[in-house]
């Protein structure tokens, strides 16, 4: 496998396209200090992997990012709408499959900003929808009355009128030291309070199921089965229509369940569906990357006294690259979230065109199907020009 090196001007703020690039040698490069310039955030799915196989040379890509010691050298982030787990778990499955050591704070999900609606639902009745342990997310963010859709369902017999016709079980961890009397409180208790928010923390594995209880508990004021009520809050962790996945074409995501649950919900209830949705193109989830990139930043330059930290200021990087497959989602984000963020779209994944995208273009475009990777020579970064190695 051969690779070709690709530089361009990372203080350029045009959208050209690839006219900005220009081929240099690594004979152009000065000697300048560790500190780098710029921070990276990656999307994961189809970007780095697809399904739990690495895109690429992504693990080799990842690696020069680090040090011979392990220690990081350039301050990289995975901002990715997906979830269902928590942070620390994600970051070391990321890490056992890309080989590297990632931190949990290097981990930025869909659901992450959650966390900062604890202070407001911390002890009320909330339900968490989708894949993976969407309850012991919320619980880990500080969520004391949580209950996953799995759970909250098996306390109303019938809600679920498909459930005798599915050919799968969905079993909720049930406490085994709980006795038959303990169960049926408990049973009261769900029955006669009401929800007051429901979270979609990740992917709806039952649609069915998922949209009959949600407008249930959203038409209901939070108690299903009685009369029509205000509606409880509802929080989706991102809104993204499709995404990439290990089949060839791409897969229908939380935006599609959205649109799902809000055309039904409005046919039957007289007030529109109201809710809140995060993640990517959110221009709020870039300027959370950008002081996590700050921090860590800060972190690896633990060997230098305080004042010269400090001295770096709000903005220390001069250009802070995002690096996706989708244009709607990655591109169009960076763009709205402006300077310092530079745009890279891959062709790794949902987006497949052989030019830049028509409505959201990219300041950078792969020239092949394939992961772009930063370079580094000798530990040392240069401040003026980053370096794109492309496997051909």
């Amino acid at each position: 496998m051969r690779h070709r090196l690709l530089t361009i001007a990372s203080c350029s703020r045009s959208r050209k396209q690839l006219s900005l690039l220009v081929s240099r040698s690594f004979s152009r490069l000065s000697s300048q200090p560790d500190r780098p310039s710029f921070g990276i955030a990656f999307d994961i799915d189809g970007v780095v992997l697809l399904g739990h196989t690495p895109v690429g040379g992504s693990p080799r890509a990842l690696k020069r990012l680090y040090d011979d010691s392990g220690r990081l050298k350039i301050p990289f982030v995975f901002l990715t709408n997906g979830g269902g787990f928590s942070e620390s778990k994600r970051a070391q499955d990321l890490g056992h499959l890309l080989g590297v050591n990632i931190l949990p704070s290097q981990v930025i999900q869909g659901h992450t900003p959650f966390k900062q609606l604890v202070n407001r639902f911390e002890n009320e009745l909330v339900v968490a929808v989708g894949k993976g342990e969407p309850a012991a997310v919320m619980s880990g963010y500080g969520y004391k009355n949580v209950l996953s859709i799995d759970e909250y369902t098996s306390f109303f017999d019938a809600i679920d009128p498909l459930a005798p016709y599915k050919r799968w079980t969905t079993k909720p961890d049930i406490d085994q030291n709980s006795t038959t009397n303990e169960m049926a409180k408990r049973k009261i208790a769900v029955q006669t309070q009401r929800v007051q928010a429901a979270f979609v923390v990740s992917d709806s594995v039952d649609w069915s199921r998922d949209i009959q209880v949600l407008c249930d508990i959203l038409r209901t004021g939070g108690l299903p089965g009685r009369e029509t009520g205000k509606q409880p809050h509802l929080f989706f962790a991102n809104d993204d229509l499709e995404y990439q996945a290990t089949f060839p074409t791409e897969r229908l995501g939380m935006g599609a369940f959205r649109i799902a649950l809000e055309a039904i919900y409005n046919r039957i209830h007289p007030i529109p569906l109201a809710y809140t949705s995060y993640g990517k193109p959110n221009p709020s989830v870039y300027g959370n990357a950008e002081t996590v990139l700050k921090n860590l930043m800060a972190s690896s330059l633990s060997n230098l006294d305080v004042e010269n930290i400090t001295n770096y200021g709000n903005r220390c990087f001069k250009t802070l690259y995002m690096i996706g497959d989708n244009p709607k989602i990655d591109i169009r984000g960076a763009r709205q979230a402006g300077d310092p963020w530079f745009s890279i779209l891959t062709r790794t994944g949902v987006f497949k065109g052989k030019d830049n995208h028509s409505e959201f273009p990219a300041d950078l475009v792969s020239l092949r199907p394939c992961l772009v990777h930063l370079g580094v020579r000798n530990g040392k970064w240069n401040p003026i020009a980053t370096h794109l190695w492309m496997d051909l």
